[in-house]
């Protein structure tokens, strides 16, 4: 099966192509969320490259929500226009690492972070937010390597790394069964934060 791999959730980047002879062509970027022009220049070059897809896997974070609504609403279309099947997963199970355990975290704003714990690919726990304090106790004589996206300071230990679309067509590959089926969305962390106008019983002229 020829597999398109797509991930946009953190400030790194990446597209992998997937060959049926299981061979592997990756490539990262920068990531801007206000500028996305690296992106859809390296997506144009893979599909002119290998052309079109049979299945797309999309990256679904926690992470950047701009960059991942951006990566759903690209893979949505081409896999309408070619006919491919379109699935995403997690990002935090893509990390490039040899490890069958390993934990992320990241930071969740509003003075809260995330923290997932990975086993054999696959969510064993959240994400889930924590506090500063609570984030330092899970993390503390963790025996697991951490990783992070960003530098985040109640996570010392955390060694700076990245989702990878290649490992996001691997886990397509090999296991297929724990895939998302469209619609796809963002992995929301936390309710949207709603501001409702001001009621008109309170408006002073």
């Amino acid at each position: 099966m020829k597999i398109l791999g797509i991930d946009l959730s953190t400030g790194c980047g990446s597209i992998a192509w997937s060959a049926r002879s299981g061979e592997v062509f990756d490539i990262a970027f920068a990531n801007d969320r206000k500028h996305s022009g690296l992106f859809f220049e390296n997506l144009e070059q893979t599909l002119r490259r290998f052309g079109s897809p049979e299945l797309i896997v999309v990256g679904l974070g926690p992470g950047s929500y701009a960059g991942t609504r951006i990566a759903i609403a690209t893979a949505s279309g081409l896999a309408a226009a070619t006919g491919a099947r379109l699935c995403g997963l997690s990002s935090v199970r893509a990390f490039e690492t040899e490890a069958g355990e390993y934990s992320v975290v990241g930071d969740a704003r509003r003075q809260s972070f995330f923290f997932a714990q990975i086993s054999e690919r696959n969510c064993a726990e959240g994400p889930l937010l924590y506090t500063q304090e609570e984030l330092r106790a899970r993390l503390n004589g963790s025996a697991h390597p951490v990783f992070a996206s960003q530098q985040i300071a109640d996570a010392p230990g955390a060694v700076l790394s990245y989702p990878s679309a290649r490992v996001l067509t691997e886990i397509a590959r090999e296991v297929p069964d724990t895939l998302t089926a469209p619609p796809l969305e963002p992995i929301y962390l936390r309710e949207p934060h709603i501001t409702y106008p001001t009621s008109p019983a309170h408006v002073t002229s």
